[in-house]
């Protein structure tokens, strides 16, 4: 079992921006959960209106409160409405997905019962095709599984709590490596403590590996969970990023390493109270 000592008190957060039909499934899918969160936090990158009008339109629909945390289009500035998302977080523990990951009705529950007071958790993804992701679109397809067609990793969609309880915690690369923010869960205060993500990061890149590797060097552990925590990522366009953008990122991660960094300087201190 989990060995959290601590009562879990979930905020979930969704980072978007301008993608409105991966949104809505995203949020049907969250509507089907067995567990809610405590909250479900919209994380918008500066969307137009039209996302918006799409999280109000949904509000109703949700017994648990739906707030939507938005900052003007200024560029990719990931890291900047996470730190804004997580510092408005009532829960103290964070569960953070993309607006492009279909999530298994099981998804918050797996986390929280996985969830162990000194770790974060890395989940997995499972890969849609663009064929699969168009019939969701278009409504001619309403559910995934681990036997739709058009999924690759299939075995990152079976769900068996019981075995991701024994391999969980030996499960995987410990170290930054491999880690994506699309499917991950840690404490508040773990990340109040290293300040949170490095506003520094620009554009699409690297951010999550540092973030992480500022949370291994404070001791706080890496848990990859297999068979739990389960989401379907949608298909859509490779984000591109610039070489010049993405060496200075590179960068970043790398005096982040040599320095055995705990702390950011630019982070979500900014918006803590």
């Amino acid at each position: 079992m989990g060995t959290a000592t601590q009562s879990i008190i979930s905020s979930l957060i969704v980072t978007t921006y301008n993608s409105v039909p991966a949104l809505q499934l995203v949020l049907e899918s969250i509507l089907q959960l067995h567990i809610f969160p405590h909250e479900l936090i919209i994380a918008d990158d500066g969307s137009t209106d039209e996302t918006k009008k799409v999280i109000e339109l949904y509000k109703p629909r949700f017994s648990i409160p739906v707030h939507h945390c938005w900052q003007p289009d200024e560029g990719f500035q990931l890291s900047k409405i996470r730190n804004k998302a997580i510092a408005m977080a009532t829960g103290n523990y964070i569960i953070m997905i993309d607006g492009d990951m279909v999530l298994h009705r099981n998804f918050v529950r797996d986390h929280m019962a996985l969830a162990q007071s000194q770790s974060f958790i890395q989940g997995s993804r499972v890969l849609v095709s663009q064929n699969t992701t168009m019939q969701l679109y278009a409504g001619t397809l309403r559910h995934l599984h681990m036997w739709s067609q058009g999924i690759q990793n299939r075995l990152n969609a079976y769900a068996c709590l019981p075995i991701s309880y024994v391999i969980s915690s030996v499960y995987g690369k410990k170290d930054y490596r491999g880690v994506r923010g699309c499917n991950m869960s840690f404490w508040k205060h773990h990340v109040l403590a290293v300040n949170g993500f490095d506003e520094d990061f620009v554009g699409w890149g690297r951010e999550d590996s540092e973030f992480v590797v500022r949370m291994l060097n404070s001791g706080v552990q890496r848990k990859n969970i297999k068979f739990a925590g389960i989401a379907f990522h949608l298909w859509h366009k490779e984000n591109k990023q610039s070489e010049q953008a993405l060496a200075e990122n590179q960068a970043l991660l790398d005096a982040a390493l040599h320095a055995n960094k705990t702390i950011c300087s630019k982070g979500i201190n900014q918006y803590v109270q």
